[in-house]
């Protein structure tokens, strides 16, 4: 069952052809416990960013292995752009999506603060 999402201010909407997730994952690196990101991951071709391109604006910090989109107006991350270790991806930050409960979810943390 596909799901939506966006940005605060809702200039950035998406949406996943993708299974509501049932596991996401939250990190402790500088970025991600700032901006307290609940994330899964899908392919690109599971995601479409259905308004605001022209709203969005990047970030890239340590490696720069991961394009961080944020909404210029209200600053709101609703997903990254990455890579996996066989294809191209996006992180959903499952905070942007409301049909999403986030206490039903099975979370594993990721210790990228040690890195």
């Amino acid at each position: 069952m596909p799901y939506t999402g966006s940005c605060h201010c809702g200039a950035v909407t998406f949406t996943v052809a993708a299974d509501v997730p049932t596991e996401a994952m939250t990190c402790n690196c500088s970025h991600c416990h700032a901006k307290g990101l609940v994330l899964t991951f899908v392919s690109t071709d599971q995601f479409t960013l259905d308004s605001g391109e022209d709203q969005i604006t990047d970030y890239h910090f340590y490696k720069h292995a991961i394009t961080h989109q944020f909404c210029r107006t209200c600053g709101t991350q609703p997903f990254a752009l990455g890579q996996s270790a066989t294809a191209p991806m996006r992180a959903i930050n499952l905070r942007c999506a409301p049909s999403i409960d986030l206490d039903t979810l099975t979370i594993t943390k990721v210790d990228g603060a040690r890195f």
